[in-house]
């Protein structure tokens, strides 16, 4: 015991030793360093006549230098980008948790987390907080961030869409899909006669503006919506693949049909949207028919193998940004190129799961969140600042309702399902959620889209998909009824 006390006292003499020695080094390296400093400074001024600046050393004001370099660290770019990134996943996930309890999918608590973190809830109870976690200076680098978790966002439902499923599902679920996307379309379309004149961003085309409300008013959110049916054990279920199918053909419908009005909006002329909506139709046919046949092979090879399995992840990462770059290269939105390369992803066995279980968790937890408050800090509610607007904004709830969810249950009907089942499916088509959102701030981008009616289309999306687990469970109570009092009249 007693030769450990020792070792262990011999140690710290030695440690203290060696500090002592490199403090008593460092001091004299400085210190003659600054004598050659002043030697140079002395020259420099005899051959000029003037006193040398350091720009790189400013004088502390008032004698606060202790303070004021705190401060400045504080605010720097990298401190503010990282409290903000800290801020707004532990209120997603707080406001993601209150949703989840509440019945309704957590990622609908994370929207209206974004809103709450924006100026219509936090800016107008404590504005100077907005103003100091989200100076202006910030926006660029959160608005890249969030729009690369966007990016992978829509890899990630493109690889959610099984064509194989669409092939067996195409006979009763190409109806529905077409009429959910063909009735609210011309909806939106008759809807922006009434809304150009007051709503519309001067020096929109009033062509740009309706085909565009015409798109926001035909999404269907199919993350969202596969969330839901798997929540109420719905995914294996003939009315569950139905609606599954449907809004994956909504979805690239939409997207096709955004990447048209797109190309319109941001060519020059004619010419220009021609060419950019070739190009998409060649990228689009490459990436089904040359390079989805290729990373078939290639993925199988590279999976049988355990040490190059790991570097598959790296670079599908690399095929994402890559395909998100050309289509925005070309006139496209970047998000158009993260959907496609999802869809080519080779249906290996487990190899999907692998991805999304990645991908998603990182995009989902870090990325999304930046994404929510982005749209949060663009919607401020305070705009519809009279009784006129908040009715406009009625109107557009009740045509975006109309449209989607009567559109697609009475054509469900048609087709041989049951009130139950049409219902419901009407029902389910109408939740739009985070895909509505992007395809807002695609129309905010752009310039399609006033303050105004951004806000009012956003309450809109809130409102669509908030109705939906409400009156999924109302349609199963009714019926739940009607079977139990059609029970006892037999009896």
């Amino acid at each position: 015991m007693a030769n450990s006390n020792r070792e262990n006292l011999r140690s710290l003499i030695y440690y203290v030793a060696l500090l002592l020695i490199f403090a008593a080094g460092i001091s004299l390296i400085l210190a003659a360093g600054s004598r050659s400093q002043r030697k140079t400074e002395a020259v420099a001024v005899s051959a000029s006549g003037t006193a040398p600046t350091n720009s790189t050393t400013p004088a502390p004001a008032n004698g606060s230098s202790g303070m004021g370099t705190l401060y400045g660290a504080l605010r720097s770019p990298i401190s503010v980008l990282l409290l903000q990134i800290v801020v707004i996943i532990v209120v997603a996930r707080i406001f993601g948790a209150v949703f989840r309890r509440l019945g309704q999918p957590p990622v609908m608590g994370e929207m209206v987390a974004g809103i709450a973190l924006g100026p219509s809830v936090l800016g107008l109870i404590f504005p100077q907080a907005v103003a100091f976690l989200f100076p202006a200076s910030s926006m660029t680098t959160l608005g890249v961030l969030s729009q690369i978790g966007v990016v992978l966002f829509m890899f990630i439902v493109g690889l959610e869409l099984d064509i194989q499923h669409l092939r067996e599902k195409a006979s009763t679920a190409v109806m529905v899909s077409h009429a959910s996307i063909i009735v609210p379309f011309l909806l939106g379309a008759a809807l922006a006669l009434a809304l150009y004149s007051t709503l519309a961003p001067a020096g929109t085309s009033f062509a740009a503006f309706a085909l565009f409300m015409g798109i926001a008013m035909s999404i269907t959110a199919f993350p969202v919506l596969a969330r839901i049916l798997e929540d109420r054990g719905m995914s294996q279920s003939r009315l569950g693949s139905i609606a599954l199918a449907c809004a994956a053909i909504d979805d690239v419908s939409a997207w096709c049909l955004l990447a048209f009005v797109i190309a319109i909006v941001k060519s020059s002329g004619l010419r220009g949207s021609v060419l950019t909506i070739a190009l998409t139709l060649g990228f689009v046919a490459a990436m089904l028919f040359f390079i989805k046949p290729q990373l078939d092979s290639w993925v199988e090879k590279r999976l049988q193998d355990q040490k190059q399995a790991r570097a598959l992840l790296a670079a599908v990462l690399a095929f994402v940004l890559a395909s998100a770059w050309f289509t925005e290269s070309i006139g496209i939105h970047a998000l158009f190129g993260g959907f496609m390369a999802g869809v080519v992803m080779p249906p290996v066995a487990g190899f999907r799961d692998f991805l999304k279980q990645r991908v998603e968790a990182f995009s989902s937890a870090a990325l999304l969140p930046l994404f929510f408050v982005f749209t949060g800090l663009r919607t401020q509610i305070s705009l519809l600042d009279n009784w006129w607007a908040w009715l406009t904004c009625l109107a557009i709830i009740l045509v975006a309702i109309t449209g989607k969810l009567g559109g697609s249950m009475l054509m469900a009907r048609w087709t041989g399902m049951s009130w139950r089942d049409s219902s419901a499916l009407g029902i389910l088509m109408n939740t739009r959620g985070l895909v509505e959102l992007v395809v807002l701030n695609i129309g905010c981008d752009l310039g399609i889209l006033s303050g105004r009616i951004f806000v009012m289309m956003v309450i809109m999306a809130l409102a669509t998909t908030f109705m939906t687990a409400p009156l999924l469970s109302l349609v199963n109570i009714r019926s739940s009824a009607l079977e139990t009092r059609a029970e006892g009249s037999q009896r």
